[in-house]
C-alpha cells in the first residue's frame, strides 16, 4: 500500500509519496497559491497527486490516503477555522480534499504533524509519548500521546509557545498577548534577550546589539563569550522551566528539539536540562532530550503516518 504526505506552507507545498513502511518513493514541491482566498491550494494538491499516481502507475485502490499538515489549528474532523498566511477562513479541508481526490484524507496542525513524523522516523523513534519543540521565528509544539497527536477541542493542543512565563512583560507576543514562552525561547526571543543583556553588559563581547541573531549568540557561546553565555543561560531557564510545566501535564518520555535554533546542536541541552531538572516534578525527571532529525521533511513524514493503519 501507498500514501501521500502533504505539508502546506505559506510559500510552497511539500509533498511525498510513501510506501507504508516509510520508504519515500517520490518527493517534490509545488507553489502555494494564496491569491483569491487560497482557493487553488487544494485543487493544486489534488492535481499533483493525480499526476504522481499516473507517473508511478499506482491505482487509487492501493492508496491508504492523503495526510496533510496545515499552518493553523485544525479540528479532529479536518476543519480549519482561520489561517494567517494561506488566505483561508473557515474551511472544511478534509471534506474538500476527499471530494477532489477520491481518497481518504486526514488533516492536522503542521507542528503536530511534524512531531508525529519525528516520532515515526526521526529523533523520537521508539517513543510513543513525546513532545516536539520547534524553535524558529516562534515556538511551535507538537504533543504525541500513545502514538497519536493531541489535537484538543479547537485544534490548538500543543501550542506550548504561548505558555505564560512572565505575567509582568510589557512587550507583546505575535499572538497579541504578553509574557509568552515564545518571547524568550524562539529565535526572535533570543534576539530580544540578547539586546536586553547587551544594553547592560559592561565587559567585552563579540556580539553586536544592532545585528545580533540567535545563531550569533550560540556561535559566541561556543567561543566562551561571557555575554553570550549569560543570554544562553536566560534562554535555557525560560525554556527549561516551560518544559517542566509541559511535563507535569503530558508526561513525555522525550523532548525532540527542532527548528532553526536547533542547528546550534546539543550545546542547547547544556542550558535547558539544568533549569528543567530544577523545576520538574519528581516523576518527570527521567525525560530524554534529542535533536530533530528529519528537518523540513518532518511534515510530510508525519502527514503520511496519519493515514497509515
Amino acid at each position: 500500500m501507498y500514501c501521500f504526505g502533504v505539508d502546506i506552507g505559506g510559500t510552497t507545498v511539500k509533498m511525498g509519496l510513501f510506501k507504508e513502511d516509510g520508504t519515500v518513493l517520490d518527493k517534490w514541491e509545488i507553489p502555494t497559491r494564496t491569491e483569491d482566498g487560497g482557493s487553488a491550494i487544494l485543487p493544486d494538491i489534488a492535481k499533483a497527486i493525480e499526476e504522481k499516481l499516473n507517473a508511478h502507475q499506482i491505482d487509487k485502490k492501493e492508496v491508504c490516503g492523503v495526510g496533510v499538515g496545515v499552518p493553523a489549528p485544525v479540528t479532529d474532523d479536518g476543519v480549519v477555522k482561520q489561517t494567517t498566511n494561506l488566505g483561508w477562513g473557515y474551511k472544511q479541508v478534509r471534506q474538500e480534499l476527499e471530494e477532489l481526490t477520491g481518497l481518504l484524507a486526514k488533516i492536522g496542525n503542521d507542528a503536530n504533524v511534524a512531531a508525529l513524523g519525528e516520532m515515526w522516523k526521526g529523533g523520537g523513534q521508539g517513543n510513543k509519548n513525546m513532545v516536539m519543540v520547534t524553535l524558529g521565528t516562534g515556538v511551535g509544539g507538537g504533543v504525541i500521546i500513545n502514538g497519536k497527536i493531541l489535537t484538543g477541542t479547537n485544534g490548538a493542543g500543543g501550542e506550548i509557545g504561548h505558555i505564560v512565563m512572565e505575567p509582568d512583560e510589557t512587550e507583546r507576543c505575535g499572538c497579541g498577548k504578553t509574557g509568552c514562552l515564545e518571547q524568550y525561547a524562539s529565535a526572535t526571543g533570543i534576539v530580544r534577550l540578547a539586546k536586553r543583556q547587551l544594553a547592560k553588559f559592561e565587559g567585552e563581547t563579540i556580539l553586536d546589539a544592532e545585528t545580533v541573531t540567535a545563531k550569533d549568540v550560540f556561535d559566541a557561546v561556543k567561543q566562551g563569550d561571557t555575554a553570550a553565555i549569560l543570554i544562553a543561560e536566560e534562554f535555557g531557564t525560560y525554556l527549561g522551566h516551560g518544559l517542566a510545566t509541559v511535563s507535569a501535564l503530558v508526561d513525555p518520555a522525550i523532548y525532540v528539539i527542532g527548528g532553526g535554533v536547533s542547528k546550534a546542536g546539543e550545546i542547547l541541552f547544556d542550558y535547558i536540562k539544568g533549569p528543567y531538572m530544577d523545576k520538574a516534578f519528581f516523576a518527570n525527571k527521567e525525560v530524554k532530550f534529542a535533536l530533530a532529525e528529519l528537518g523540513n521533511d518532518a511534515g510530510i513524514y508525519g502527514a503520511a503516518k496519519m493515514v497509515l493503519p
